[in-house]
């Protein structure tokens, strides 16, 4: 019988007390295609400059990236394996999620959901840019996007400082 692929979201408190997903995808219980999906891609497909995302005062790291052409505000998952986008911030980026396969059981915070893989063109966060990364849109149960290993292992490194996280390309 073949697993489905499982994405964990732990709640995270934010300064005013709203709780925001964090994910986690476990490969080892993926499906084939989900693991060939997010297998990193060469690094041809990564450019631009190094990028730095000032910490927020809730503590967490909040990334405005261009995906695609439009803007999105992703929470910085270094714990996730994978970009998840919500349905709204599916939907902003031209993805019709009434269209999708949501072929993936996943976990959220509010319980079981579904998630369905989809190609996003690049994601560029100030001029640091990810060409065709991989990502779940999650039905439902994340409260905002998240920024996973699928973008941040694509880069040459990242790291976290006091103040802010730096990307490089």
């Amino acid at each position: 019988m073949i697993r489905l692929a499982v994405l964990a979201l732990i709640g995270a408190v934010s300064a005013v007390g709203a709780a925001q997903g964090v994910a986690r995808f476990e490969q080892k219980h993926a499906v084939p295609e989900l693991r060939a999906a997010l297998a990193i891609a060469p690094s041809t497909a990564v450019e631009g400059q190094a990028a730095s995302i000032a910490k927020g005062p809730d503590g967490h790291y909040w990334a405005e990236a261009d995906v695609n052409g439009s803007r999105v505000r992703f929470l910085v998952d270094t714990g996730a394996s994978a970009v998840a986008l919500t349905t709204q911030d599916a939907k902003r980026l031209g993805i019709d999620p009434s269209k999708l396969d949501y072929a993936y059981k996943v976990i959220t915070a509010s319980g079981q959901t579904r998630a369905a893989a989809v190609k996003l063109g690049s994601i560029s966060i100030a001029g640091a840019q990810v060409s065709n990364v991989d990502a779940l849109v999650i039905e439902e149960g994340l409260e905002t996007s998240l920024l996973g290993m699928s973008y941040l292992g694509r880069l040459s490194r990242f790291e976290a400082t006091k103040t802010a996280l730096i990307l490089r390309p």
